[in-house]
C-alpha cells in the first residue's frame, strides 16, 4: 500500500528556478529533516529514495516550506550538480 504522500516542488534556493517535481510522505519528509538532504517516495520504484544515492547529485535542503492548504511543499535546495536525470539542470529543461 502507498503511503499517503504530498507533491513537493523543488525550487534552487539561489536562483529560484524549479528544478522538479517529486513526491514525500511522513517518512521522507522525517529524513529530510534529519539529515538536511532531499528525500522523497518514489511512486515507480515505491521505496524511500535520496536525491542523488545513485548519481550523487544531491540536494541540500536549505528551507521546506507547507502551502496554505498544508497539502503540497515547497523545498527549496542547492543541488551539487544536475537534478534531471538527463543531466539537465533542471527537469522542466527548456522545450516547447
Amino acid at each position: 500500500m502507498q503511503p499517503e504522500l504530498r507533491p513537493a516542488i523543488v525550487q534552487d534556493a539561489r536562483d529560484g528556478r524549479v528544478l522538479m517535481l517529486a513526491w514525500m510522505d511522513d517518512e521522507a519528509l522525517r529524513l529530510t529533516h534529519e539529515t538536511g538532504e532531499a528525500w522523497f517516495w518514489s511512486r515507480s520504484r515505491e521505496r524511500l529514495w535520496k536525491k542523488g544515492e545513485t548519481s550523487g547529485n544531491t540536494l541540500a535542503v536549505e528551507e521546506l516550506r507547507d502551502d496554505c492548504d498544508g497539502d503540497a511543499l515547497l523545498v527549496r535546495v542547492v543541488p551539487s550538480g544536475p537534478t534531471c536525470h538527463t543531466g539537465s539542470t533542471s527537469c522542466f529543461a527548456p522545450g516547447l
